[in-house]
């Protein structure tokens, strides 16, 4: 009883300490870029923060949860600041989820665990009181011999500087792990559009000017089934113009996500074996642009598809919040047939998109 009394406290401090670790590293999943740029639009800036603050701000609390990961762990001011000032951490994000739920319901991903791990904001909730009452527990269950020993290891201003330097160490470490980049450069202050000179449906080329809200498109798609729908306005026409006219694929894509990749090479493979299927669009987010031609490479496609390239803001904006990538849009005359989006539960499905295609013959 007495050896496990005297474990108990590690095993707290393991527990959140393994927390914060998985935190952080999940909001960098799957790739440090796409992650981050997803955390920054759907978790950072859906607070009212501008862009330019949230590429600072994402770095910084992503490393302060690495810090957080280590401290847990070392003996430098843990009970008088490494322990508060993780439980005022996890009270400012509750308060976070809070507003969320106020404003947009109990729904959709919170970004705690980034993509790797959905939660809903009550989840989330729930999990960091759980955090907290281990941190209060911790008090309870440590020994006056324990804290105190702990104290006297390292004393002073090299205690204090040693905390400082793990913190700063953390944020550091993020602003050159995945550095602030520059912002897509366009013609005219507008995307480009880059069409396949093989595609002859296309007849005119808009730029985009401003993200379109398609936040309602999977919650209520239209007229599903055999009967031709009639014609509306998907959102996307500011970017293809041809996008309402007929049967379309719609694609989002980040050009180095593995994931992408093999669903384009999915599309590829059934556009080959489908008679009459949709003419494919692409919008790429501008994470590792260069990659494009590799990525139509990968995919069996060359010469590429109609396409263009966004920058993170436009791209998050115009596939809608709290979607992610890969994204893939059937859509008949403007009307969403289907729309798979992630890597999860409604994750692109070569087979269910044949039978939706099959079924709207």
């Amino acid at each position: 009883m007495k050896n496990i009394k005297a474990l108990a406290p590690w095993g707290i401090r393991l527990i959140i300490s393994f927390m914060f670790f998985l935190s952080a590293l999940a909001k960098l999943y799957p790739k440090p870029d796409l992650g981050i740029t997803s955390f920054e639009y759907n978790q950072i800036e859906a607070l009212g923060i501008s862009e330019s603050l949230s590429v600072y701000l994402s770095r910084i609390l992503i490393g302060i949860e690495f810090a957080i990961g280590f401290l847990i762990l070392l003996p430098f001011h843990l009970k008088r600041v490494v322990i508060p000032g993780t439980m005022l951490m996890l009270l400012i994000f509750n308060g976070e989820l809070i507003y969320e739920m106020l404003t947009s319901g109990n729904s959709g991903n919170c970004g705690c665990f980034g993509s790797l791990i959905e939660m809903t904001p009550l989840e989330a909730m729930i999990k960091n009181f759980i955090a907290i009452g281990l941190l209060i527990l911790f008090y309870f269950v440590s020994s006056k011999e324990q804290l105190k020993e702990e104290r006297t290891v390292l004393q002073g201003y090299f205690q204090t500087s040693m905390l400082f330097n793990v913190a700063l160490a953390g944020v550091l470490f993020m602003f050159m792990f995945v550095p602030i980049k520059a912002k897509l450069k366009t013609e005219n202050g507008n995307n480009v559009v880059y069409v396949d000179e093989t595609d002859t449906d296309l007849q005119e080329v808009d730029s985009m000017n401003k993200p379109s809200d398609t936040s309602s498109l999977v919650e209520s798609p239209n007229n599903k089934g055999n009967i031709e729908p009639k014609p509306v306005k998907s959102g996307f026409e500011n970017v293809f113009s041809d996008i309402n006219d007929g049967k379309k694929i719609l694609c989002f894509f980040a050009p180095g996500c593995d994931h992408c990749r093999e669903a384009a090479k999915s599309l590829v493979a059934l556009n080959k074996t489908m008679k009459d299927f949709p003419k494919i669009r692409i919008i790429f987010m501008d994470e590792e642009a260069e990659m494009i031609p590799d990525f139509f490479k990968f995919a069996g496609k060359e010469k590429g598809y109609t396409h263009t390239v966004m920058d993170i803001k436009q791209f998050w904006g115009t596939l809608g919040k709290s979607k992610d990538v890969p994204g893939v849009v059937y859509l008949w005359n403007g009307n969403v047939q289907a729309f798979y989006q992630g890597i999860d539960k409604e994750q692109f499905d070569a087979a269910a998109l044949k039978k939706v295609l099959n079924k709207s013959k």
